[in-house]
């Protein structure tokens, strides 16, 4: 039977799409694809008759699409990973026809195999992470030139500060997904194949280690390695802090959404907002919540792979071991938070006018800067006539202190939050510039290529 891990939970957080990329199948599929590419490496320096790889790899084909999981996770406990048991599997299933023992898993160890598995599942896996971000950025950037210049208020240490715009802060969200993406692709492209044979030396193929090696990346679509990287875990650690960084920017977003989603706020709502099993009146914003609450699980995943990176010696005893379901985790949560912040930011309906009814909750107090530079004309005792009147939630131009230097009207213009954004709009011309920019040169690099 198939294992159901995450059936009742990955469409909640996002993952249904992403998991069968991570699952127990595609890891076995990996795992068969991995030694049938093996065999058809070995195959080219002369290790392995051509004839027999061909059927390694039909025979392989068909096992990781038929093996029976359970029985296999069953085998795999005696041994502490799958690849023996597998190996032997397949193995048996070529003897059939007569292919040798030999033609299967040449040169290779255990952790040669897991790891460039895991490294076909990252790459794969990663590729549908970069097009939710392609996707959630594109609603960013949407959001960011729509409203360029339409006035909110910012908040800093959970009170208002001064005016910005929407626009602006959509951009930063736009910013964050770029680089997220771009740190994600670097990744993937530095995916490596794993050949080094029991201690890393590949002297059970010497002197065809090498050429087999890279062999093994052609066939497999990897980068090739320089040499292999058994306890070297860096590969691993710069996948798992790249999926950290791109939750860690969804997170954010996440949280942004749900704070101006609030009643007192109610600065933007969700397309299809959820509701409550006790209260009818609920709108909730269902899928910046579960982006959230997916986003929030990987810090943890990402110390743990950075913890197990002091592999010793040749090989880890456990540290590697961790890695496994660790990863796959990693990119499962990233996943589904990519993917349920793609849907929020796709259909975010922008409220304008809330946001123009929470500049003014103050009743200027959000402008008391603007007000106190241009009192300083006048007096020295600006910053204090403006914060005793701040004080007293009264507004700023019915004070007396005040209109004794500066007409009403004049406090009035003053208090004016489309006049006081600052550099905002420009900001977000020159975020979005700076981005449409790198996207034009990543384009330009593959139509090279």
């Amino acid at each position: 039977m198939e294992s159901e891990r995450g059936a009742l939970f990955d469409p909640t957080f996002g993952s249904d799409a992403l998991a069968p990329l991570v699952g127990d199948r595609a890891w076995v599929t990996a795992m068969f694809a991995v030694e049938a590419a093996l065999s058809r490496a070995a195959a080219t320096v002369g290790l392995v008759e051509a004839g027999h790889a061909e059927i390694v790899t039909t025979t392989a084909t068909e096992l990781g699409a038929n093996l029976d999981i359970a029985r296999l996770g069953a085998d795999a406990a005696a041994g502490g990973n799958p690849v023996i048991p597998l190996v032997k599997i397949l193995r048996n299933e070529v003897a059939e026809t007569e292919v040798p023992a030999t033609a299967v898993h040449p040169g290779a160890t255990s952790q040669d195999i897991m790891d460039t598995a895991l490294m076909l599942l990252s790459r794969d896996a990663l590729g549908l992470i970069e097009a939710s971000l392609d996707a959630a950025s594109a609603a960013a950037r949407s959001l960011a030139l729509t409203h360029r210049t339409t006035p909110m208020a910012a908040r800093t240490l959970g009170q208002q500060a001064l005016p910005t715009t929407f626009g602006l802060v959509a951009a930063n969200w736009f910013s964050g997904l770029r680089r997220a993406r771009t740190g994600l692709a670097a990744v993937r492209s530095a995916c490596t194949v794993q050949y080094g044979g029991a201690a890393g030396t590949l002297a059970a193929v010497h002197p065809h280690g090498p050429a087999i090696a890279a062999a093994l990346a052609v066939e497999l679509g990897l980068a090739r390695q320089t040499a292999p990287w058994h306890t070297d875990r860096t590969a691993i650690a710069d996948i798992a802090c790249s999926l950290g960084v791109a939750a860690g920017t969804i997170g954010k977003i996440a949280g942004d959404i749900v704070s101006m989603s609030a009643t007192e706020l109610g600065e933007v709502s969700e397309d299809a907002p959820g509701g409550s099993s006790a209260m009818p009146h609920k709108r909730n914003p269902v899928a910046a919540v579960t982006a959230r609450a997916a986003a929030r699980r990987v810090p943890g995943a990402v110390a743990t792979v950075l913890s197990n990176m002091d592999h010793e010696h040749q090989r880890a005893a456990g540290a590697w071991h961790a890695e496994w379901e660790t990863i796959t985790d990693l990119l499962r949560l990233t996943g589904g938070a990519a993917h349920r912040i793609t849907q929020s930011l796709s259909g975010l309906h922008v409220h304008p006018e809330e946001m123009a009814r929470n500049l003014d909750a103050t009743g200027g107090a959000l402008l008391a800067e603007r007000v106190t530079a241009a009192l300083a004309a006048h007096t020295e005792q600006a910053r204090e006539i403006v914060t005793a009147r701040c004080a007293t939630g009264a507004p700023l131009d019915s004070d007396p202190a005040i209109t004794a230097f500066l007409p009403p009207s004049t406090v009035r213009e003053l208090l004016d939050p489309a006049a006081y954004l600052g550099h905002a709009p420009e900001l977000v011309d020159a975020i979005l510039a700076e981005h449409d920019l790198d996207t034009e040169h990543t384009t330009d690099s593959k139509d090279s290529r």
